[in-house]
């Protein structure tokens, strides 16, 4: 890649750091908050100062271990493992199933070290207050979603707030949430990293800003939302308020949006893409995988490995 200088608005300096593999970047007010060095690079194909060294490709044995849960309008949860914490994005499944479906992948809930939510909906945090009775474990929301969260005893003590767009660790991982278009107070998806590895959820969003785009950019595992055939909805059983609110900017991405972003942002080295979401009434497993199949062959991407998530079963465990 050619080395070309920084746009304008980020004048001039970006300093390596190389013990996170961040870029600093430097303006006439301060710095900005640190950008992952690869994902500046692939995104806007900008490189380090001179002298800078690009990080390396860890290549031995996994960093980190990711299990979609379940993932549908009736519950979503996501599970993550490094060597050093186990932690849960969303629990949108009674304790129950989260317990059972851990267990089916050799997990012991009593063992995560922390519960991340992304928005208040029940189909992401049904089963967070059980969880949270029974292990006490540490549960980590947005000051809004906290805010309007409905608790039947009292708010758990093990509650902590973290704010979009600020970046934050549990144990020897890294998360950065952020903003995304939904009818909730405070939705957020999130990049996940260990090591070099880099995990991106980005599920009950309306459509894809750039900064989503951005986040997005050179995840080994993409799971994203695919969740209705356009054609689907607008024969179906809703009511039209509820068409409108779902393929709003606020609602849902359906299987023609994500086939459109594949076609124009997808990075051809990216490993693995997850299809999360799918409505039980308004979509179907073969529809969403036939239009994400066909904009993946048509931009050539014929390493990507392509997975659909189910409601009542976790996916293969995936070992990045």
């Amino acid at each position: 890649m050619a080395e070309r200088p920084l746009s304008p608005w980020l004048q001039a300096c970006a300093a390596l750091k190389s013990d996170t593999n961040t870029v600093l970047i430097e303006t006439g007010s301060g710095r900005l908050p640190g950008i992952w060095y690869r994902d500046l690079v692939r995104f806007a194909g900008i490189c380090p100062c001179p002298g800078a060294n690009a990080p390396r490709r860890l290549r031995s044995g996994w960093k980190l271990r990711v299990c979609i849960l379940g993932s549908g309008s009736s519950g979503n949860a996501s599970f993550v493992r490094t060597e050093r914490v186990r932690v849960l994005f969303d629990a949108g499944f009674s304790c129950r199933q989260i317990q059972l479906r851990l267990a089916s992948i050799g997990e012991d809930f009593r063992s995560l070290d922390a519960v991340v939510i992304s928005h208040e909906h029940s189909d992401h945090v049904q089963g967070l207050e059980v969880l949270a009775r029974r292990t006490g474990v540490r549960i980590l929301v947005t000051q809004p979603t906290r805010s309007v969260l409905k608790w039947k005893k009292e708010e758990p003590s093990t509650l902590e707030e973290f704010e979009a767009g600020r970046r934050f660790t549990i144990g020897d991982l890294e998360v950065e949430p952020f903003t995304v278009s939904h009818d909730a107070i405070d939705p957020v998806g999130f990049c996940v990293r260990s090591a070099d590895r880099k995990l991106s959820i980005a599920t009950d969003l309306g459509y894809l800003t750039d900064s989503v785009r951005f986040h997005l950019v050179e995840s080994d595992l993409l799971v994203l939302e695919s969740n209705h055939d356009l054609e689907m909805l607008k024969a179906g059983p809703y009511p039209w308020e509820l068409k409108q609110r779902v393929m709003s900017r606020d609602g849902h991405l359906s299987n023609t949006a994500v086939a459109k972003y594949l076609l124009r942002d997808w990075d051809r080295s990216s490993g693995k893409l997850v299809l999360a979401h799918l409505s039980t009434n308004n979509n179907h497993p073969a529809i969403a995988e036939m239009d994400a199949r066909g904009a993946l062959d048509s931009v050539r991407a014929n390493s990507t490995e392509l997975f659909i998530a189910s409601q009542d079963k976790p996916t293969a465990v995936f070992d990045l």
